[in-house]
């Protein structure tokens, strides 16, 4: 098998040379830089099926190669006798209350929803596409067809993420086409977003970067989950013109860690 054939099949190289039709291109969003992101990301595409080309073979899908990124002050890293067992493209929202009865209230963090993306494949073979995953995600709408896909890719769903309580993430990866495990989690440690990291369709600063520890109880031996190369999802510092309750857009990478043991 080519190379260029995986990138077909991982994030959808057959509409190269055509727009993509769907989801539509969120023409309103307040980011100036949304087209140049989607002409970037359909560039390094095309780049690398003529690269693929001349490939007598496709790169290998071995997660074990794949490398997290790691942000100005880093992340403890994963626990000794961790193996990395998925990563993936979170796309959805960070969702905030205020109290409006007072004046100088500022926005409570109480969960976030989102949809998991498989880029498993992608972070093993071609980590520069990785990287750009989560700044492209926020460039289309939610819609009810990302019950598919991922806005112009191919990759399909490989999970949900919510929260159970205010303080509870969790993580459902179990799908029609994949048993890889749920967990609630717990915060371990968290960083703040590289300063050139990519802001939201409104200017929106990204979140923090995650260290998360599974609570007992998971399964699929999932032990710690991080979220990192965020885009987007911060709240505004006050509650001036807010609702009492809203959302803000966001996209990160989620990568899975797997171990025999709870750590």
């Amino acid at each position: 098998m080519y190379a260029s054939t995986l990138l077909v099949s991982l994030l959808g190289t057959s509409t190269v040379f055509a727009a993509p039709t769907w989801p539509a291109f969120n023409w309103d969003a307040a980011k100036p830089d949304g087209l140049a992101t989607v002409s970037e990301y359909f560039n390094m595409l095309a780049q690398k099926i003529e690269v693929g080309k001349l490939m007598a073979t496709a790169p290998v899908c071995n997660l074990s190669a794949a490398q997290m990124a790691t942000a100005p002050q880093p992340l403890d890293p994963p626990s000794a006798g961790l193996t990395l067992k998925h990563v993936a493209i979170g796309r959805g929202t960070q969702n905030y209350t205020c109290d409006l009865t007072n004046a100088t209230a500022v926005p409570v963090q109480i969960g976030a929803v989102a949809t998991l993306f498989n880029a498993s494949c992608v972070a093993a073979t071609y980590p520069d596409l990785l990287q750009l995953l989560p700044k492209l995600a926020l460039q289309f709408n939610l819609t009810a067809q990302e019950d598919s896909r991922m806005g112009p890719t191919n990759l399909i769903i490989s999970g949900k993420h919510f929260f159970t309580n205010t303080t509870t993430p969790f993580f459902n990866l179990d799908t029609t086409q994949y048993n890889l495990g749920e967990a609630g989690c717990s915060k371990a440690n968290q960083t703040n977003a590289p300063a050139d990291a990519p802001t939201g369709q409104a200017g929106e600063k990204a979140v923090p970067w995650l260290k998360l520890k599974t609570h007992i109880g998971s399964t699929g031996n999932l032990q710690e989950v991080y979220r990192i190369e965020t885009a987007g999802g911060s709240a505004p510092s006050t509650c001036v013109g807010q609702s009492a309750a809203f959302e803000v857009q966001y996209a990160a990478q989620y990568w899975f860690w797997e171990g025999e043991t709870q750590s």
